[in-house]
């Protein structure tokens, strides 16, 4: 009798490569491999890498010199997909036995019985994308719409490493959606680099195909805009919520507030990445939009939709980034109240634009400093923004046990905690009495 082959799966980053690796589980057990959570014992170790920040970077190459040790005393295979820039791929190509671009993932088992192992039966798909994934949760789930992205923002890896944006057909997004309804699903999250430009580019492809007198086979063809897409979804029968990231201050129309402000399915909940507040740092980031722009888009959200939940990203240490640029952000994040926002550190990546324009000329202690004078300010906006719940009746999604307390979000993305015992409930809508406000979350009572 042949050994049961196991497979370990070490994902770093955003939500969109956890998504891609439910699809890449999908390939690994159709050919036969089952799934361990002890990568000591895995036959098959392998990596969704992010390539945001160096530190993931240093980690990867870690592994990949822990695992070639491994290799010295047994079979062993490893490979390398994700987020993976071009210098990167030239360090790390000595330390994992397969590389392959996540958009060719499909390729994963001809490469495998290369390597004589026997598998069983995958169908190949045209699109990584089309692969039916083998979902984490059994009540939330991503729905990736899109791939890559055409910002080219100047600090940013995701377009060299997931090349142009690449829509998925309209069709194939909502058949993958009510498949997950009709199994009971409860929360969905639509995910894109920058979603506001779905469907661009299947739309460009149709007006070449009108123009070249070729016949569309298709009368939808995917060229839904992103608030048509949400507002069909939106429009669906069912006790589900639909959330999505992320969204480009630049490309962000009236007609998405338009459509946000319909509820329904859709959250209290939007995403929308500023970088930073002064316009000077914001044209070095080639982000396309001013503070202007982005206050006045905040704005039309919050009187369309006034207990909207509203996040963003915030770079601190950007080269050039001088004392007034930081006030100026320190400025626009008084003004904005975020709830939450995601501070970062500037981190210079080979191959993008500003590790080729710009020396990082800001000291790591400045950043260090600029990043907690930034999150200083989030966490007295954050507060003060929660607070308001107090009192108030929340619907929650239940996640998670812990220490006595079951936990999980509501409509606006808060995280709740409630003192209960009752673990049946994880993966259910609660109502809840929220009793206390804190910066990072919320306490309540079952109701």
């Amino acid at each position: 009798m042949s050994k049961q082959l196991t497979y370990y799966l070490y994902v770093l980053g955003c939500q969109m490569n956890k998504s891609d690796s439910e699809r890449l589980e999908a390939i690994l057990q159709s050919c036969g491999y089952i799934k361990t959570d002890n990568p000591d014992i895995a036959d098959f170790l392998g990596v969704v890498s992010c390539a945001v920040k160096q530190a993931a970077m240093d980690r990867i190459y870690a592994q990949g010199h822990k695992w070639n040790l491994v290799k010295e005393k047994r079979p062993l295979i490893t490979m390398l997909t994700g987020c993976v820039l071009k210098h990167d791929k030239e360090k790390l190509k000595y330390k994992f036995d397969i590389l392959l671009d996540m958009k060719d993932i499909q390729k994963l088992p001809e490469l495998l019985k290369q390597r004589n192992i026997q598998l069983g039966d995958f169908t190949p798909t045209t699109s990584y994308l089309s692969i039916q994934p083998k979902y984490e949760s059994e009540y939330k789930a991503y729905v990736p719409i899109m791939t890559g992205c055409n910002k080219f923002c100047t600090f940013c890896a995701v377009p060299y490493t997931r090349g142009p944006e690449i829509s998925r057909p309209s069709e194939e997004i909502f058949t993958e959606i009510k498949h997950l309804l009709a199994h009971g699903y409860k929360e969905i999250t639509l995910l894109g680099q920058n979603v506001n430009s779905y469907g661009n580019d299947r739309r460009i492809e149709k007006s070449m195909s009108f123009a070249k007198g070729i016949k569309e086979k298709s009368s939808s063809g995917g060229e839904l805009t992103f608030p048509e897409l949400l507002h069909e979804i939106n429009s669906w029968d069912g006790d589900f919520w639909i959330r999505f990231v992320s969204s480009h201050p630049y490309d962000m129309s009236d007609e998405l507030i338009n459509v946000l402000s319909e509820r329904n399915h859709l959250t209290e909940y939007f995403h929308l990445a500023v970088q930073s507040g002064s316009d000077k740092i914001l044209k070095r980031m080639n982000r396309h939009h001013t503070t202007e722009h982005f206050l006045k888009r905040l704005k039309q959200i919050r009187e369309k939709i006034p207990n909207i939940s509203i996040s963003t990203d915030i770079i601190v240490g950007f080269p050039g980034e001088t004392e007034a640029d930081f006030q100026k952000t320190i400025d626009l994040m008084n003004q904005a109240k975020f709830d939450m926002a995601y501070i970062s550190q500037y981190s210079p990546r080979p191959g993008t634009g500003a590790a080729r324009a710009y020396k990082d000329d800001v000291s790591k202690s400045e950043k260090k400093s600029r990043d907690q004078k930034a999150n200083e300010i989030l966490k007295k906006t954050a507060t003060e923004y929660n607070k308001k719940f107090i009192g108030q009746q929340s619907r929650v999604l239940i996640d998670a046990y812990k220490n006595g307390n079951l936990i999980g979000k509501n409509r606006q993305y808060k995280t709740v905690k409630i003192k209960s015992e009752n673990k049946k409930l994880i993966g259910e809508f609660v109502d809840v009495k929220i009793t206390k406000a804190a910066a990072w979350g919320l306490n309540g009572e079952l109701q």
